[in-house]
């Protein structure tokens, strides 16, 4: 008998959630710690992963380039999947800049779209994709 297959939870996580979860581990730190066990699977799209790349580089965060580099490619990169958009999504949300995230969970036939942003969380689901503040996924 083979090894019972463990359920991992795919996410699109919006870039507060990310960022919170890597620059300030004190709160939303037991995300990473989820993706690094393999419990949970950030999904990213090119718009989505480009929106948090730019994010790191704010003055407010005081990264350096290379320490930028060094995150992405240690934290997230090994961890995460990229996925193409099939159908880009527009204007479902209050704030057309979230639609990347919900094209992003289309196309990855994600579980959940992790978030604190209340355009998101005020639609609860889109196309039967929860959409859920990060305790809820804890």
């Amino acid at each position: 008998m083979g090894k019972k297959k463990r359920n991992v939870i795919r996410v699109v996580l919006d870039t507060n959630v990310l960022v919170s979860g890597l620059l300030f581990p004190g709160g939303l730190g037991w995300i990473i710690a989820a993706w690094k066990a393999g419990a949970v699977v950030p999904v990213f799209s090119r718009d989505t992963f480009n929106e948090f790349r730019k994010v790191l580089a704010y003055p407010k965060f005081s990264l350096t380039v290379q320490e930028i580099q060094v995150l992405i490619e240690d934290e997230v990169l090994p961890y995460c999947e990229i996925v193409d958009i099939v159908e880009e999504i527009r204007g479902v949300c209050r704030d057309p800049a979230d639609d990347p995230f919900l094209s992003c969970a289309v196309a990855a036939g994600a579980d959940y779209i992790v978030s604190g942003d209340r355009d998101l969380l005020d639609l609860f689901s889109f196309r039967n994709i929860p959409i859920i503040t990060p305790a809820v996924l804890k």
